[in-house]
């Protein structure tokens, strides 16, 4: 006889998990005592929970789990950014990164396995597509991370003040997974992460970004990389179906749903050569001055066979002094855990590719170098 399978709690929201509660015959408000043990404290097992009954405890052990990701390995690099390699269900593996900041943790979060997007200068999306998580291997990757400090009593200074959904994958394209995920983040009884600290990272998924306004207020970020369609169009092959124009009004509509004034952080992985002219600096200032954002240049970080290049410091220099003079809020990205390949486009994990990416990729980053797309003030997004 094949033994019925235990229901992990770990990704439950609030409210799925007092609909479990209500299932088993038990009293909804256990969600609440249940979701406190899981997420501020870390157990491990039901027998620990004090404050509910024997036969609870005994109940949920026969019938739940409380199962996270499997840690494959744990790595700290010299500026103190912590990598973990997480193995997921299928035996695939994620990454998960902490980047410390003086008061301030960062935690980049991974919502699939490999990437269903082929942004050509990523690693992750070299390695093609596997699968979307579930939403307990997401937010397992928060307890994972805080657990690893031995900090998860909310009494104790937090390890993680900010979650961005910027790892592996394209967070909109595992949507319910990623809103269930990101509401425990925020969850008073769980992480108790302000809004403004829970970002979502996008390719520009524009239907997505409609639909995310209506069921949330997390900040957002776009992955834009090029001020101009014919670029992206290589770059970033999403906006052939979504084109800047669109996905720039998709941005100006969520931000008018918010109830306080945020801006979105736009993200430029630079590539030297590439989309680090002078004249992509123009047309970027000129596209942004429609947008209320704040500009994020991301130097390239590289990996193997990318063919791409980090730009000159004096290009990244001149591309921010023009945005500045526009009048656009704009940093440069310090590279951290570069050692430990954990910088920003560097992570791939271990991908069993279902989409044979990897052999279609040929010498496009080469291609696009050649060609100099730098659009005449025709193609340039207006």
């Amino acid at each position: 006889m094949t033994e019925t399978p235990k229901t992990n709690l770990l990704g439950m929201t609030p409210v799925q998990l007092a609909e479990y509660f209500k299932k088993i015959g038990e009293k909804p408000f256990r969600a609440t005592q249940v979701l406190k043990w899981m997420h501020q404290h870390g157990v491990e097992s039901f027998d620990e929970m004090t404050n509910i009954s024997k036969s609870l405890r005994e109940k949920l052990t026969q019938q739940a789990e409380i199962r996270e990701p499997e840690v494959v390995s744990q790595e700290t690099s010299k500026d103190g950014t912590r990598k973990w390699v997480i193995r997921v269900e299928g035996g695939s593996c994620v990454e998960t990164v902490l980047i410390p900041e003086g008061d301030r943790g960062t935690l980049c979060v991974s919502s699939q396995v490999g990437c269903s997007l082929n942004c050509s200068f990523c690693s992750t999306g070299k390695q093609g597509f596997n699968r979307n998580l579930t939403a307990a291997e997401i937010i397992g990757q928060v307890r994972i991370a805080i657990k690893s400090f031995g900090q998860m009593d909310p009494a104790n200074k937090r390890v993680v003040t900010n979650v961005v959904m910027m790892g592996m994958g394209e967070p909109l394209m595992n949507f319910e997974r990623v809103v269930s995920a990101m509401n425990l983040m925020m969850e008073d009884n769980a992480y108790g992460l302000s809004k403004r600290r829970v970002t979502l990272s996008t390719a520009g998924v524009v239907p997505a970004i409609d639909k995310l306004g209506e069921v949330t207020d997390v900040s957002l970020a776009v992955s834009l990389h090029a001020p101009n369609d014919e670029l992206r169009d290589v770059l970033v092959p999403i906006n052939k179906k979504y084109p800047i124009k669109e996905l720039v009004a998709a941005c100006n509509r969520y931000l008018e749903k918010l109830s306080d004034k945020r801006v979105i952080t736009i993200e430029y992985t630079m590539m030297r050569g590439v989309n680090d002219h002078p004249e992509h600096a123009r047309q970027l200032s000129k596209l942004l001055k429609t947008l209320p954002c704040k500009l994020n240049i991301i130097p390239f970080n590289p990996f193997p066979n990318s063919g791409y290049e980090r730009p000159e410091a004096e290009a990244i220099e001149l591309f921010k002094n023009t945005m500045h003079k526009a009048g656009i809020r704009t940093t440069v990205r310090r590279t951290r855990g570069e050692e430990i390949d954990a910088a920003c486009g560097q992570l791939v994990g271990i991908v069993e590719d279902k989409t044979r990416r990897t052999a279609k990729l040929g010498r496009l980053a080469q291609q696009i170098v050649s060609k100099n797309l730098i659009a005449t003030d025709s193609l340039a997004v207006q």
